[in-house]
């Protein structure tokens, strides 16, 4: 196995590693620091790792190197030329190299390791502290953006110019016609610069990334659904698909915590139910956020929606609640497209999307004056901050609160 050491007589780091049974010296410019070594121990790891598989080229990495001409210059073995043979005769050039005083070549690429091969240490290193979907959501983006885009570069060569060139790239419509959103490039550029960042604190360099702010980010469009079109729609609805529904309408779960629910966490008797998983990717998976674990109080409506929902599903005997024949969640991309857009389109209902009915229970708890704490923690918010600032313009529209009720209390105590 190679090894980083540090020659004497000029304090500076070289390679010392063995290849085809020869011991082999590199030194480098680089002072024997933490970082230094961090970077070297790295690239020797990649040089013994392609030793191992036969596919290291010595000039690859030492250009310079006599020994890079004395490798791979050497004819390949034939029936005449022996392994053996083939040694001891890089062996004597080798002796010769030593006898004649010549030098060690200094590496090229100053310890820098590529992006590449950075981005992967970087993510084997966060992984862990990710939930499963967040590691997914990563991987895509470096296996589909990041990798393919600066394969080849050193982590200290990406400058600012090449990112905001690449972020003009993203913004550009593809050979669909189709563009990313604000939301998807800058979560791209986010994991660039977490890299980055990384990088340039354990190599000690400058990122390209000063001064670059993410792409302004459009508010939220929330178009909850009205009191009728809820009653319309539970009305029209397939009866299979009812309590599911019902459920999403008056209790603001976000659509992977309906498919992660288990009958375990469903009380009726104490008319709650507690959400402390969700399905994400076809799988069982932490919550959003450590807030979105919570308690859910059931309204009537809810909790004969969940009595029908057993009844319907227990020739099943699925822990899930809302599943599929086979027992597990049904697919939420197959319910949208199949199920919830017909519907809305027989109804003449505007196209909205499933996950709008979570904004749908909040202003409707609001419009019906329930406290607002209360309203956020139903809704897994940690304050009512985010309430009223996502959905406080509805209210007026919902209840005919636009300052009347003031007024009135004005007149009745002020005299006239």
């Amino acid at each position: 196995m190679g090894s980083i050491r540090t020659r004497a007589e000029s304090n500076a780091l070289f390679f010392d590693f063995r290849y085809r049974g020869i011991r082999c010296k590199e030194l480098t410019k680089l002072k024997p620091s933490k970082a230094n070594i961090f970077r070297l121990e790295a690239i020797m790891k990649t040089i013994q790792k392609e030793i191992d598989e036969e596919t290291f080229s010595y000039r690859k990495y030492f250009p310079n190197s006599k020994r890079a001409d004395l490798f791979e210059s050497a004819a390949p073995c034939t029936t005449s030329t022996t392994n053996e043979e083939l040694l001891a005769g890089a062996q004597v050039a080798a002796l010769e190299m030593r006898n004649t005083g010549a030098k060690q070549a200094t590496i090229n690429i100053d310890g820098m390791p590529s992006f590449s091969e950075f981005s992967d240490l970087w993510f084997t290193e966060r992984q862990i502290s990710w939930k499963r979907s967040t590691q997914g959501k990563v991987k895509d983006i470096l296996v589909k953006h990041l990798v393919p885009r600066f394969r080849g570069r050193r982590v200290h060569e990406i400058s600012k110019a090449d990112i905001l060139s690449y972020r003009g790239f993203l913004a550009k419509p593809n050979e669909d016609g189709k563009t990313l959103s604000a939301t998807r490039i800058n979560g791209i550029l986010n994991i660039l610069k977490q890299i980055l960042t990384e990088a340039a604190d354990r190599h000690e360099f400058e990122t390209g990334f000063r001064g670059i702010k993410p792409l302004r980010i459009p508010k939220t469009k929330i178009e909850p659904f009205s009191l009728l079109e809820v009653g319309q729609i539970l009305e029209a609805a397939p009866r299979e698909y009812k309590p599911y529904l019902t459920t999403a309408f008056f209790t603001g779960m976000r659509t992977s915590e309906l498919l992660g629910l288990t009958w375990a966490s469903v009380d009726l008797n104490n008319a709650r139910l507690t959400i402390e998983q969700a399905w994400v990717g076809g799988e069982i998976d932490s919550t959003k956020t450590a807030g979105s674990e919570r308690t859910i109080d059931l309204s009537t409506p809810v909790i004969q929606a969940l009595l029908e929902q057993r009844k319907n599903t227990e020739t099943i005997k699925s822990e899930y609640v809302f599943c599929s024949s086979s027992g597990i969640p049904f697919s939420r991309h197959n319910f949208a497209n199949r199920i919830w857009h017909p519907l809305l389109t027989q109804l003449k209902i505007k196209r909205r999307r499933p996950y709008q009915t979570r904004h749908t229970a909040a202003t409707l708890w609001l419009a019906s004056g329930e406290n607002p704490e209360w309203i956020a923690r139903q809704m897994g918010h940690t304050s009512t901050r985010m309430l009223f600032t996502t959905y406080s313009r509805y209210v007026p529209n919902l209840t005919r609160k636009d300052g009347s009720a003031f007024e009135r209390l004005l007149n009745s105590q002020l005299p006239g």
